[in-house]
């Protein structure tokens, strides 16, 4: 090769944006430039190492064996794509091979950095995995709210004919307290799938965490020390707040497991103002399918822990839902898809920081209010449930699983109401049109096949406006509230309910109290 292309080849090496190396057939390099050294945070000279040290060793014997072929007289335009660089951090390529074009064997090689478009589409279609999970979770969890308000209602049938001290009573409340176990997993399936129901409020973070503490510091055990440090001027956050406690609870029952041998767990408070001038941290990893966090002022709660901590290849995959670090048979995994649920549907942002020996940081950033915008509107007095469930009334009641309307029934009649019953919203229609001068009150299920409960409420309250009605859905208020109407007037009872529940929420519709 002539001195002077010699010179005109180097220049355009060693000038072009992309990661460019020159090397011999058997994988010597003759030369790189500083966009290669960087890439790979080489701290070697330009020439005399071998090329495949910066390759995989997944990837090594695939992209030599093309150097090979190549040096053999062999011509691929096409990239060798998805080849891991062996570094510090998970770097992606795509490798062009060619010879250099003249009488010599040297090859060149350009290296186009895919990480981030490798990442982007791992994002995207996790995000659609996560998405189809989350719609089947919700599906499921409303199935199962039917399924466990049955039996949660036929325990409390059985009670009254079983009470305390009689020989049955113990292997119903069995049944009775595994029923609820499993209703409360079904809530961290609404809950991983954003389909709850909450009942957001403005709280004051400080508050929060301090009546948690000692609740805290039971789970994690006495050889865990405990150390809580509040930011000043933090602002009210709009959350609920039961579902905001069972995001700290998680937390600290997952990083006390982190610690097994004893350690501290930090959890500390401050006023944040993210912008392009103040961004988040780089260190800080956000659940594969989460959106980068906007512009705004957020209360920023840390949880620390200094555990075992965790390699960054698992940091996205902790919040999918039954993944676990842990042993088989030590845990559901859905703890911290739960957190997440709870967070995004808060409208908050989570993110995450770990190393592996160097412990776990759990970052939630809360949109912040002013105390101003927080205060105030009077909260009307808390209405007490009378020990009397007993009423009077007719009841229209619409639900398609049998075994729910079955339950519902028997128990309102038992507590005196006159009981008409409907297992689709067609037929509730032809009730009300023979007999809705007599009823008081219509409770109906939201989804059922054919007219669901919202449309048949809308085709019968023009003639009978004065009716009064209740919802109840294995699904989450807010899931019929966009389509229904949030400026009207509805009462809603989350499936499952107990007997109690029931009688209690139709005699404070009914009489109005």
């Amino acid at each position: 090769m002539p001195e002077d292309l010699t010179l005109s080849l180097t220049d355009f090496i060693a000038s072009s944006p992309f990661a460019t190396a020159i090397i011999t057939p058997d994988g010597k390099v003759l030369t790189c430039n500083q966009s290669l050294r960087e890439l790979v945070k080489l701290k070697v000279p330009e020439t005399g190492w071998q090329f495949s040290d910066i390759i995989s060793e997944s990837n090594r014997a695939t992209v030599m064996d093309l150097v090979a072929k190549v040096a053999n007289g062999h011509s691929d335009k096409k990239p060798l794509a998805e080849i891991m660089l062996s570094t510090d951090d998970p770097i992606t390529v795509s490798l062009y091979v060619n010879k250099v074009p003249s009488q010599r064997h040297e090859i060149i090689i350009y290296i186009i950095d895919t990480t981030e478009q490798k990442n982007l589409e791992q994002r995207f279609t996790h995000s659609q995995k996560m998405q189809a999970v989350g719609q089947l979770a919700g599906g499921i969890a409303h199935d199962f709210n039917n399924l466990l308000t049955a039996m949660i209602g036929f325990c409390d049938l059985l009670l009254m004919r079983h009470p305390a001290g009689d020989q049955s009573f113990a292997d119903i409340m069995q049944i009775k307290q595994n029923a609820n176990r499993a209703a409360n997993l079904v809530r961290q399936l609404l809950a991983f799938s954003r389909r709850q129901t909450l009942q957001p409020k403005m709280l004051d973070i400080t508050d929060v965490l301090a009546e948690l503490s000692n609740l805290v510091r039971r789970l994690i055990g006495e050889n865990i020390e405990l150390k809580m440090t509040h930011g000043r001027d933090l602002g009210m956050v709009k959350a609920d707040q039961g579902q905001l406690e069972q995001v700290f609870i998680n937390l600290a029952v997952n990083a006390r497991d982190a610690m097994k041998g004893g350690g501290r767990l930090i959890i500390q408070t401050s006023h944040v103002t993210i912008s392009d001038k103040n961004p988040i941290s780089r260190d800080l990893v956000p659940p594969a399918e989460d959106e980068a966090i906007t512009n705004g002022d957020y209360v920023l709660v840390e949880v620390i822990d200094t555990g075992t901590g965790m390699p960054r290849v698992l940091l996205q995959k902790i919040f999918e839902p039954f993944f676990s670090t842990k042993e088989v048979g030590s845990g559901t995994g859905l703890g911290l898809a739960t957190v997440y649920g709870i967070i995004k549907q808060t409208g908050g942002y989570i993110y995450v920081q770990s190393k592996e020996g160097s412990g776990t940081t759990f970052s939630i950033f809360f949109k912040r209010y002013k105390a101003e915008e927080a205060a105030p509107v009077a909260e009307a007095p808390e209405r007490q449930v009378s020990d009397d469930l007993t009423g009077k009334g007719t009841l229209l009641l619409v639900e398609d699983e049998a075994p729910v309307r079955m339950f519902a029934a028997r128990a309102l009649r038992n507590k005196g109401y006159t009981v008409l019953e409907a297992d689709c919203g067609e037929m509730a229609i032809e009730v009300m049109d023979a007999q809705g001068a007599e009823v008081d009150l219509i409770i109906t299920d939201v989804i059922m096949p054919g007219i669901n409960g919202p449309t048949m409420i809308e085709t019968v309250a023009p003639k009978f406006p004065r009716v009064k009605v209740i919802f109840i859905s294995g699904y989450a208020e807010d899931v019929f509230v966009q389509n229904y109407g949030s400026e009207r007037e509805f009462n809603f009872l989350p499936k499952p309910f107990t007997l109690k529940q029931l009688a209690s929420k139709v005699k404070e519709v009914i009489s109005g109290v």
